[in-house]
């Protein structure tokens, strides 16, 4: 037993470091398909002498227009998909491991729906008087959806475990429809119809308005969620075998769940106020690294941030280009993978009953 303990060990860190050494040139390579390819097609010397231009100084002659979208337009989103990708599959990571359920992630357990509620009183309504920014009512309406979802799920008698897993999907599959039901509410009320027609295209994801100053909220967000998440390494590890093994190690469990809930919230609060809400990232991407550096959170946290990362910008890059002259929202092709997934995650779960 110790033997293959010892050889499932040594394999889980073989993979580690191939992925290691893989991901990064990965993402870098995706940043630049990113900047290269969208709806104009611009050559590829042309996008490098821009980069070149803006990072290093150079100065070789390039059209200001080419510059402008390759810079402002198209690395701005590169950048950001890859933060949105990172957070999105980080707090899935954190939710899975902190309710013990393989389905949890920030779209499923209402969490999503309630920051795009939060958004959308603010941009439409002016929640707050102008006094608070689109991501801070995200970040509320985030806490508000979760606390609905593990009140209601509380209020239903929980239980152990595929019971409780199965009271909190069905918890959360409520808050979202809810929250999804009051941002409908909110739009038909108090938006005209050219605000409802924009507002109904971002909540299905949409990197098409994003610039340079939404990175000022989105690398932050991304940064502090993982710093916040590798700082908890042991505990998300206690936490994968129940509470009560988490409490035994020393653990303070209720101070702990809260703090990564909260940050997880965060981090899903800070990528829908800047492009919507986008499924199956949290979901999607946690799995898959499971099954390439195994389960520790050393390995998986960063793993699943790059895999996000790379995941979110590839998915942009199709969503640009896969109907020539019209760009899909990204929640579109995220969701065309994530659901096939979802599927097979349900099929397993069946099969190990």
């Amino acid at each position: 037993m110790i033997t293959t303990d010892r050889k499932s060990s040594r394999s889980a860190y073989r993979n580690l470091w191939k992925w290691a050494v893989i991901a990064p040139p990965l993402l870098f390579f995706a940043l630049v398909a990113g900047t290269a390819m969208g709806e104009t097609s611009i050559p590829m010397d042309v996008v490098l002498k821009v980069l070149a231009n803006k990072i290093f100084g150079a100065a070789y002659p390039v059209d200001r227009i080419d510059a402008g979208i390759i810079w402002s337009y198209r690395l701005a989103r590169a950048v950001v998909a890859a933060c949105c990708g990172a957070g999105l599959a980080l707090s899935g990571v954190v939710l899975q491991a902190l309710l013990r359920n393989s389905l949890a992630d920030p779209y499923l357990l209402g969490i999503s729906a309630g920051a795009s509620t939060g958004a959308v009183a603010v941009a439409i309504i002016g929640l707050g008087g102008g006094l608070i920014s689109m991501s801070a009512g995200a970040f509320v309406g985030a806490l508000l959806a979760f606390a609905f979802v593990a009140m209601l799920a509380s209020l239903a008698g929980g239980g152990t475990g595929l019971r409780a897993a199965g009271v909190i999907v069905l918890a959360g599959i409520a808050g979202s429809q809810l929250f999804n039901a009051l941002t409908a509410f909110l739009i038909a009320k108090s938006a005209n119809a050219e605000q409802a027609r924009g507002i109904m295209f971002w909540l299905m994801g949409n990197l098409s308005g994003v610039r340079w100053a939404d990175t000022i909220t989105v690398v932050p967000a991304a940064l502090f969620g993982l710093l916040v998440c590798i700082f908890n390494i042991r505990a998300l590890d206690a936490f994968t075998f129940g509470s009560d093994s988490a409490a035994s190690l020393g653990i303070a469990v209720k101070r702990v769940q809260f703090g990564l809930i909260a940050v997880a919230a965060l981090m899903t609060a800070a990528m829908v106020s800047i492009t919507g809400s986008i499924g199956f990232v949290g979901l999607v991407i946690p799995h898959a690294m499971r099954l390439v550096v195994g389960t520790r959170h050393r390995a998986l946290l960063p793993a699943s941030a790059l895999a996000g990362a790379i995941f979110l910008i590839m998915a942009d890059i199709i969503a640009r280009i896969v109907i020539p002259g019209q760009v899909l929202p990204i929640g579109v092709v995220t969701a065309l993978v994530g659901a096939p997934v979802f599927a097979l995650i349900l099929i397993g779960r069946r099969a190990a009953v």
